[in-house]
């Protein structure tokens, strides 16, 4: 059996196996994009965000946070306590920052 991340891989049941499921045809598209389109995609996101002002800036922050959420749930097993904990900081502060642009706080 392989190994992913130093722990025996074992097969997803559930929501998690629907869910990859679901990924696999888009994760298959952004590996085929040019790594600068994608470079460039999130760039664009990050400026609307924190330079937008109201629902425009809070919409790319949760376009953001939304992948980000995505990409981190897919790796979640791979991944250790440390980098479990980094994706949950960033996830919150991200949300935190949109949320704070929707409601004119920040």
């Amino acid at each position: 059996m392989s190994t992913r991340g130093g722990r025996p891989e074992t097969p997803a049941t559930g929501m998690r196996a629907t869910v990859e499921r679901w990924s696999a045809a888009p994760v298959v598209f952004l590996h085929r994009m040019p790594r600068a389109a994608l470079l460039v995609a999130v760039f664009v996101l990050l400026v609307v965000g924190m330079v937008g002002t109201g629902w425009v800036a809070a919409g790319g922050l949760l376009v953001l946070a939304v992948a980000l959420g995505w990409f981190a749930y897919l790796n979640w097993p791979a991944l250790d306590p440390q980098g479990r904990v980094l994706r949950v900081v960033a996830l919150t502060v991200l949300t935190g920052f949109a949320l704070a642009r929707a409601f004119g706080r920040f």
